[in-house]
């Protein structure tokens, strides 16, 4: 991993990488919320990534966010971004200010549950590119799904969270520009999508949320 310093530098770089792309959009750069992703790196790097003024980390897991959060001593907001096994609802409300990962009715009900008298803040994954190996609900059905979510009163569904495809940049903006119009249809607020290799582009098609980790942490191990 690297050091604060470097962390530091790479935070600036990226916050003016996403200035420069809401510029290209018409944008303000107040409208697009950075999660670094500090997945398989130390709970160090959530108070490195704090000090270079991140707010929002990302997790792909219960187990490793439940190891990080007592080792850390920053008040920042922690996303789920992974796949989120039903049976860890319990879990993950308890460790998680926002779950963007809510692929299923059967996993949004649980969370629900799971939630009891407090407000959780979640988005629907949508497998935008129906590839079978990934999780979400496919786009033809997120408007019923939408329906289905905000009907549970625990939840608050701010909006969508897509995973792209893997290939180029103009086959991936084509999947954010189809993520942003469904998002635009259904009136809802957050768009999440975009990451270390193409946040720049998602800004530019609508992103408000982007997941970067490698840019500012380096490669994992």
């Amino acid at each position: 991993m690297l050091d604060r310093e470097a962390i530091r530098a790479n935070v600036a770089a990226v916050e003016s990488k996403i200035a420069a792309a809401c510029a290209r959009a018409g944008r303000s750069p107040d409208e697009v919320t950075l999660v670094a992703v500090t997945k398989t790196f130390p709970a160090i790097a959530v108070d490195d990534a704090a000090a270079a003024g991140i707010t929002n980390v990302g997790e792909n897991r219960v187990q490793e966010a439940r190891d990080k959060r007592p080792e850390t001593t920053s008040n920042v907001r922690w996303h789920l971004i992974g796949h989120l096994q039903s049976n860890k609802a319990k879990d993950a409300v308890k460790l998680f200010d926002v779950i963007q990962s809510v692929d299923s009715i059967e996993l949004a009900e649980k969370l629900a549950r799971a939630a009891g008298s407090r407000k959780l803040e979640v988005l629907l994954q949508i497998n935008i590119g129906r590839e079978p190996q990934k999780s979400g609900i496919a786009p033809e059905e997120t408007a019923a799904a939408v329906k289905q979510i905000q009907s549970l009163g625990p939840l608050d569904l701010r909006g969508l969270m897509i995973i792209p495809p893997h290939g180029t940049i103009d086959e991936a903006r084509a999947f954010f520009r189809e993520t942003r119009r469904m998002r635009d249809d259904l009136g809802l607020r957050e768009l999440s999508m975009g990451m270390s290799e193409d946040y720049e582009i998602a800004i530019e098609e609508g992103a408000t949320i982007v997941r970067v980790g490698r840019a500012i942490f380096g490669e994992r191990g």
